[in-house]
């Protein structure tokens, strides 16, 4: 995922580790032609919005796949307090019930700290598979911040999944406004994986009202996240 490399380098430097040769490094399991989500987060901690992501984009989407990127810091977030990286992929793995999710800390052993470089490196990996970057509408409403947006739209189709208060902010964020001409009618959604970057599509589904940083308040005060 993207980082401030001056508030991530203390999580990066704990959790990453840089692989040199990253030729040789396994991708999860994969062949051409596959129709795989990408997924980034924190996940700090992973939760039922999360899976509930996951299911909306697998069935609308018409995904065989679905990579989760653990990363092992988020510069747009408070990283201090991070859980250890391999913890969250054990309590990710843990609530991820269906067997087409991978949860996979390929950010880390590869070294990336950009989602541009690490979307660049799975297309050089897998130049057969459909990849589609997935996320939160939350997070289109603050995609303008990230290292090379316009470049990472560039790379691969788009789909953002509507979030409880995001829906009309979404809608009117910066990189919505410059993603209008590429915008598909949401009927069309199972065609995003195999159209030409850049395109971006909106999912309207269920929705549910959590969140990993309310999750972790309520640890804080003595309660127990759900």
């Amino acid at each position: 995922m993207d980082r401030r490399a001056a508030e991530a380098a203390p999580a990066v430097a704990r959790d990453a580790a840089p692989v040199h040769d990253v030729a040789h490094v396994i991708l999860p399991p994969h062949t051409p032609g596959m129709r795989i989500g990408l997924f980034g987060g924190s996940f700090n901690p992973p939760h039922e919005g999360h899976a509930l992501v996951c299911a909306i984009a697998l069935r609308r989407l018409r995904l065989d796949r679905i990579w989760l990127l653990a990363t092992p810091g988020n510069p747009l977030k408070e990283t201090r307090g991070l859980a250890p990286l391999a913890a969250r992929m054990a309590a990710t793995r843990a609530l991820m019930d269906d067997p087409r999710i991978v949860v996979t800390d390929l950010e880390a052993r590869i070294g990336v700290r950009y989602t541009y470089d690490t979307i660049e490196y799975l297309r050089k990996r897998a130049p057969f598979v459909r990849f589609v970057w997935i996320m939160g509408a939350d997070n289109l409403i603050q995609f303008a911040r990230w290292q090379r947006w316009r470049a990472i739209a560039d790379l691969t189709p788009i789909a953002a999944v509507d979030r409880p208060g995001a829906t009309l902010k979404a809608s009117a964020a910066k990189a919505a406004h410059a993603l209008a001409p590429f915008l598909m009618k949401e009927a069309d959604a199972p065609l995003l994986a195999a159209a030409a970057p850049p395109r971006l599509v909106f999912l309207h589904d269920r929705r549910l009202d959590l969140s990993s940083t309310a999750l972790r308040a309520r640890r804080a005060d003595g309660g127990v996240a759900d």
